[in-house]
């Protein structure tokens, strides 16, 4: 590794920087300061994941090429969240301290606009934004990029995915033809090319690890279970890794605030962060959350973007995201800065193929372990219990006055049984809670789709009963399992319908869900359309053995997708009966 000296940064920017601690730099930062810090330098394209180093990355350079004595703004820095904005602003701060006379706005929605337009007239040399906050002060003509020689868009895959095109490339109007531009992101996506064919000029791309690929510090896990038994689970890991500090990430607001209500129910220290929040509440929640008030937040991949916070030991899918890039993001939020993570998944058979595309979006294999059962848990409790005990810093000035009274309270009590009541007095109620529990396991860690990886057939690990229906869509409506499973969370309402076999055919195809939502199941695919063509959803035969049976199966499911675009309900119901 380089010293920062060895990069080319300047000893009044090295000398803060080793006051808050940092000596070598990390590989990001080695592979762009000394592109950034040149007189013509080019526009860069740097794919790293958050927590590596990329806000010193940027902003020793453009501090260091900073016209103090000009008053207008030089350099811009756009990010998805005001969080990141305001922290890369205060990063910024920190890195010029023996900068006398640097000034750097940041512009973020939820705060006073008017305190915002003073700091940027007052001369900022750099400003930190996020992307709508800045396209309204640039609407109002309350602010000026026609001289801005360096544009940097921080976490820019977040932007995107976020909805913030339109905005961007409004700002990026705004700003001189001739500047650097500077694209950081974790990912690069189809969007990412685009903005950088568009904007960007014969960039320089530096890739720290693989593409799209997680971090080598994280440790991914998966535990199979039912979907019923996913909070159950959960509780099971939090259990097991009693050090816990990391967030749980669920799909949906509604969702993040049960598993919040549930967690906090039973003793938990845990709260929700999800986008029904005010910035104020918001504001407390993420306070607690750092100073560790809070062990463990619940949040909706909306609410946690550019949300960053050192030390997290887990990350917990609750649910898969829907876009696989979206699990690099949140596993990149623990293993940084040379620390070990671990990013764990909650999933069920049906997920499998989800599993296997994260798989190969982040370059490694899940490592499947079964759940902790209670006796397991008990013991990495007991033994957790003993280590704090054994480590516990004794203040003898304070406590010497009382241990007359204690010893003559205790002395009734021999060495072997008072042990064992200081360890029981916190580590009953892990006793009485696993006692006789269930194992929740629905598959063994190496089973994938009802195989094993070997390729040998098993039997079904669910004792679930299931109806087999037709639906009218195949392969030539570019229906995959992942999409229709989607489609069947979609248009019930309900996230956890056991999902059983799933046949993708030609014109048409077969699924198999929990028989306990048939009803539901017909309700919800009625008046439904997919790609402009309506869908038909009905009760199919059971599976038969060989082909002539499974033709003529074939046959009557053509002639009733064909023919029958609206069906009698009534005729259903009967054979529901």
């Amino acid at each position: 590794m380089l010293t920062f000296k060895e990069t080319g940064i300047e000893d009044n920017i090295i000398r803060a920087i080793e006051e808050l601690g940092f000596a070598q730099t990390m590989p990001v930062q080695e592979q762009v300061i000394p592109l950034l810090v040149q007189e013509d330098s080019r526009d860069i394209i740097a794919l790293a994941q958050t927590g590596t180093g990329k806000t010193a990355a940027f902003g020793l350079p453009l501090i260091q090429k900073t016209n103090i004595s000009a008053r207008y703004t030089q350099h811009l820095i756009l990010a998805p969240t005001r969080e990141l904005c305001l922290q890369i602003a205060d990063d910024l701060t920190d890195f010029s301290k023996y900068k006398p006379g640097f000034k750097i706005a940041a512009v973020f929605g939820g705060s006073s606009m008017e305190k915002q337009i003073k700091k940027i007239k007052d001369g900022a040399h750099i400003i930190s934004a996020t992307p709508g906050r800045l396209l309204d002060l640039l609407n109002r003509k309350v602010i000026d990029l026609k001289k801005i020689k360096t544009v940097v868009l921080d976490e820019a895959d977040e932007m995107l995915s976020m909805g913030f095109r339109d905005d961007l490339e409004s700002i990026l109007a705004a700003t001189p033809r001739v500047k650097n531009t500077l694209l950081f992101s974790a990912t690069m996506s189809d969007d990412i090319k685009k903005i950088a064919g568009r904007y960007m000029n014969n960039p320089v791309e530096i890739s720290i690890g693989k593409r799209n690929a997680g971090s080598d510090d994280v440790n991914h896990v998966c535990y199979m279970v039912h979907a019923r038994d996913r909070y159950l689970a959960l509780k099971r890991i939090v259990d097991f890794n009693p050090d816990i500090y990391g967030i749980v990430f669920c799909r949906t607001r509604r969702e993040t605030q049960e598993v919040a209500d549930h967690l906090v129910k039973d003793g938990y220290n845990a709260e929700a962060l999800h986008g029904d929040l005010s910035q104020p509440q918001r504001t407390v929640v993420m306070n607690k959350f750092r100073n560790k008030n809070i062990t463990l937040l619940v949040a909706t991949d909306v609410a946690a973007r550019g949300l960053d916070v050192e030390n997290l030991t887990h990350i917990i899918n609750y649910n898969l995201p829907d876009d696989s890039e979206l699990y690099t993001h949140r596993s990149g939020r623990t293993g940084r800065a040379g620390r070990k993570g671990t990013s764990i998944v909650i999933s069920n058979l049906k997920e499998n193929i989800r599993l296997s595309l994260i798989e190969d979006q982040i370059g490694k294999e899940f490592n499947h372990l079964p759940v902790p059962g209670g006796k397991e848990i008990c013991e990495k409790q007991l033994f957790h219990l003993i280590d704090r005990m054994e480590k516990v810093e004794v203040d003898n000035t304070q406590i010497t006055s009382f241990m007359p009274a204690i010893y003559k309270k205790l002395e009734w009590l021999d060495r072997e049984e008072m042990i064992k009541k200081f360890v029981s007095l916190e580590f009953n109620r892990f006793l009485d809670y696993y006692k006789n529990t269930p194992d929740l396991n629905s598959a063994s860690g190496k089973e994938r789709g009802g195989k094993e990886r070997g390729g040998k057939d098993r039997n079904r690990s669910s004792k679930t009963d299931y109806t087999r229906f037709f639906i009218n869509l195949g392969n030539t409506d570019n229906l995959q399992p992942q999409k229709l499973m989607g489609l069947i969370n979609e248009y019930t309402g309900v996230k956890n319908i056991e999902v059983g076999d799933i046949e993708i055919l030609k014109n048409f195809s077969f699924f198999e869900t929990d028989n306990n939502y048939t009803d539901t199941i017909l309700d919800a695919f009625t008046e439904k359309s997919y790609n402009g063509r309506e869908i038909s959803v009905e009760i199919a035969t059971k599976k038969r053995s060989g082909n002539k049976s499974n033709k003529r199966e074939n046959r009557e499911s053509n002639k009733s997708s064909g023919g029958q675009k609206k069906r009698n309900r009534k005729s259903f119901k009967g054979q529901r009966r």
